[in-house]
């Protein structure tokens, strides 16, 4: 699976285990997401896939890396997509 694809099915979970908000945009806290069976089993690194999608600016989060316990609190934005 190539990054775009990851990045995409990233968007998918996000969208699965967060909440949308009025603007369009969904959030999530990275505990719920690295501790989600099904996002284990999707994703190899879910830290380097935030990064990308970060780096794509399709999420945003406070910090550069996310680690599972210290970080578990932090929100994960899904930007709304443009109609």
């Amino acid at each position: 699976m190539n990054v775009e694809e990851e990045v995409e099915r990233l968007k998918e979970e996000i969208q699965r285990l967060g909440q949308i908000q009025p603007d369009g945009s969904y959030k999530v806290t990275f505990g719920v997401l690295f501790n989600d069976d099904r996002c284990a089993n999707i994703f190899e690194a879910l830290v380097g896939t935030l990064r990308a999608a970060k780096k794509r600016k399709v999420v945003t989060y406070d910090g550069e890396l996310l680690l599972q316990g210290v970080h578990d609190k932090v929100e994960i934005t899904l930007k709304a997509t443009p109609a």
